[in-house]
């Protein structure tokens, strides 16, 4: 399992979820509230989920839609929920009034995670310099991920700066693992893949019927046998 590439896939509940992993998914993004762009589910998904499959699932921690951290107290409670659930991999990322990685806020959560491994989301596509968020966040515990799309705009205005970044992996600030999402398309993949990433996140991909459908297997396993193809 450990040599294969990596596809993550967006879980709304547990009915997403085993769907998901029936299809071929690594690893769930468990969220709520698309229309935000995803924001911390209840602890009741998070626990459901967690019965019904035995694949790894990251929770978001995100209480509104943007970048800002708001109430950071908000976000340790939610933190501090999770885990009582079970959850140990999480999803976060602050940004502050300037565009750059909002410090205070994330290192005060990741100290509240204490070792738990985490992604920075889409937050990078939004800084206003890339190398400088990765330098500042590059020695917190816990960071093996950044999911980006390479542009605020998606992958197809991202390969280039995914395609640099991929070729950065022995510098500082690089060495956390990329995964690819936001606009990602089937056609996208043989690019990246040559590029050498191994990661792969997909949310509306995998709902053929839109958001207020549930996951489908079989577009997931489609995304599956190309991921590995």
């Amino acid at each position: 399992m450990s040599n294969r590439a990596l596809l993550e896939v967006i879980a709304l509940d547990a009915e997403d979820a085993v769907a998901a992993q029936a299809g071929g998914a690594d690893r769930l993004e468990v969220v709520t509230d698309m229309a935000a762009d995803g924001l911390t589910p209840s602890p009741k998904t998070v626990a459901e989920i967690g019965s019904a499959v035995d694949i790894p699932m990251r929770v978001m921690l995100r209480v509104a839609d943007g970048f800002a951290a708001g109430d950071i107290d908000v976000l340790v409670d939610k933190a501090h929920e999770m885990r009582s659930e079970g959850a140990d991999e999480f999803v976060l990322g602050f940004l502050d009034r300037d565009g750059h990685a909002d410090l205070v806020a994330v290192e005060r959560l990741v100290a509240e995670l204490n070792g738990c491994r985490w992604t920075f989301h889409r937050a990078i596509d939004r800084a206003v310099d890339r190398d400088v968020l990765r330098k500042h966040l590059a020695d917190l515990p816990g960071l093996d991920t950044y999911l980006t799309a390479g542009a605020a705009t998606g992958v197809d205005d991202g390969i280039p700066t995914l395609l640099a970044e991929a070729a950065r992996t022995e510098q500082p600030g690089y060495e956390a693992r990329i995964l690819v999402g936001g606009g990602l398309r089937l056609d996208h993949l043989p690019r990246l893949k040559k590029a050498g990433i191994d990661a792969f996140h997909i949310g509306g991909a995998a709902r053929p019927t839109g958001w207020s459908g549930p996951v489908d297997t079989a577009a997931v396993r489609e995304w599956r046998q190309a991921i590995d193809g």
